[in-house]
């Protein structure tokens, strides 16, 4: 019976089809762990096996001097930004001000982003390894199935667009000097020398260049990890769904019942498009098994109806274990990393907003402040979107139930049902500190915060405005 179970944690790389169904993807987070790897976010990676002995030490010291490096970077830039906040103050020019004040808490963010993830590398490895190594790459063998490869391209696909995107947006603005032809830095701040003389301009802007490298590759790299994270873990859900509602199906099939009676009941499930129930699932698609191949796998493995049902009922509640397992551990990586990431927003959004209305009205700037709004607002969509898609799909397995015939089965498993139905209606949260939800709920919250800051700066604007002579 093993050949028509999930293959979870086994080598086994049973298909349903050749092309809906393709082969069990041993590693879901490559481009992610080489994006960490690469900008200096995980001090302690793990080698290759044909990497030698002698040289591993050397690597992980090479590893940890590199993230020192891109931490200090980050931070050197945000105590810089610091001193020109605190030079302008006095002037009471609020576009300088807020220009400076927007720099300050970018690069501080990404100082603490960067530590923050060096710290937790070796338990978010952990937990990357532990998904790719129980994670169900198809529903249980039914009549119908749903495929997790799905979810993989769109993460694959979202990683690269959106690391891309802000890599865009950040090198833009770094290379804008070199764009107008003119002998100046891509970020004014306070600098203890000349930042412009012949023997340190270039050094001063490289390392300015890094930086704004550093800020693209770091926002990039925590909302592609959270979004990769949700879609896996829906597409996880929707796996459980197939499953259940396949309950009596597989129970059938393994009990040696007619290709016509399972084909009438494939029709049932599957319905033709315009009956068809909407929204059965997050992120996949379902699709007709192929019932003579399964029935030939099934021929050797014949069981009584109860017996499968309950195997495949336990089979159900080790996949909704492990999904548990995984949002509480989405949960405990995320929560501190959203509580500050939900600050910066709301500060960043603000300002700004208010440098985009009120600042000068050169071209190259203007561009350069919508790319940085225009990201801001989507990653903040990101977080609380998927957080509140997350929180409402883990509930609904009880409707995934009654779309099966596990009522046939509920006079010898009628405890086992109810257990496992009062467990599933615990919904998963993702929190920011274990002070609010990122829902869409937060979504509304921030925004509306960030334009009551907007309203309170324009107000002191033109308070300052009517002031002077």
């Amino acid at each position: 019976m093993a050949s028509l179970q999930f293959h979870g944690n086994v080598d086994a790389d049973t298909r349903y089809d050749a092309s809906l169904d393709p082969a069990r993807e041993s590693e879901l987070f490559g481009l992610l762990m080489f994006v960490q790897l690469g900008m200096g976010m995980n001090p302690a990676p793990r080698f290759p096996r044909w990497w030698p002995n002698w040289l591993r030490p050397v690597g992980g010291l090479l590893a940890k001097a590199y993230c020192l490096i891109v931490i200090l970077t980050s931070l050197h830039l945000g105590l810089l930004f610091t001193k020109t906040t605190l030079d302008v103050l006095p002037t009471g020019e609020l576009q300088p001000i807020t220009d400076a004040l927007t720099m300050t808490i970018i690069y501080f963010f990404t100082g603490y982003a960067n530590i923050y993830w060096c710290v937790r590398s070796e338990r978010l490895l952990a937990f990357m390894e532990h998904i790719n190594r129980e994670y169900r790459h198809h529903s249980l063998a039914g009549v119908t199935f749903v495929s997790s490869h799905t979810a993989h391209r769109w993460s694959r696909s979202f990683t690269s667009t959106w690391i891309l995107s802000c890599l865009v947006g950040v090198i833009t603005w770094g290379v804008s000097p070199l764009m107008l032809g003119i002998r100046t830095l891509p970020l004014t701040c306070w600098y203890p020398f000349d930042a412009l003389a012949p023997g340190t301009y270039m050094a001063v802007y490289a390392t300015q260049l890094i930086g704004q490298i550093s800020v693209g590759v770091t926002f990039g790299f925590g909302g592609s990890l959270f979004v990769t994270l949700c879609l896996l873990l829906l597409a996880q859900f929707d796996v459980l769904y197939c499953s259940l509602k396949n309950l009596d199906a597989h129970a059938k099939l393994l009990s040696g019942e007619t290709i016509e009676s399972l084909g009438i009941l494939q029709r049932d499930l599957l319905q033709v498009p315009a009956t068809r129930e909407l929204n059965q699932y997050a992120v996949l698609q379902e699709h007709p098994t192929d019932l003579l191949r399964l029935s030939a796998d099934a021929g050797s493995h014949r069981l009584g109806q109860v017996k499968a049902f309950h195997s495949a009922l336990v089979e159900c509640v080790r996949l909704h274990r492990f999904i548990l397992y995984c949002c509480a551990e989405l949960e405990n990586l995320f929560s501190p990393y959203c509580l500050v990431k939900s600050m910066q927003i709301t500060m960043q959004l603000c300002l700004l907003v208010f440098v985009g209305v009120s600042g000068t009205q050169e071209i190259l700037r203007i561009v350069n402040q919508i790319q940085y709004l225009a990201l801001t607002l989507f990653e903040l969509l990101m977080f609380t979107y998927c957080g509140e898609l997350l929180s409402r799909h883990s509930v609904r397995s009880g409707e995934a139930f009654w779309r099966g015939g596990w009522w046939k089965h509920a006079h010898f498993l009628r405890q086992d049902v109810l257990i496992f139905l009062v467990n599933s209606r615990r919904a998963v949260y993702v929190t920011a500190g274990k002070f609010y939800v990122m829902d869409v709920n937060r979504l509304r919250s921030v925004v509306t915060q960030a334009f009551s800051f907007l309203t309170l700066l324009q107000k002191l604007a033109a308070k300052k405005a009517i002031t002077e002579p």
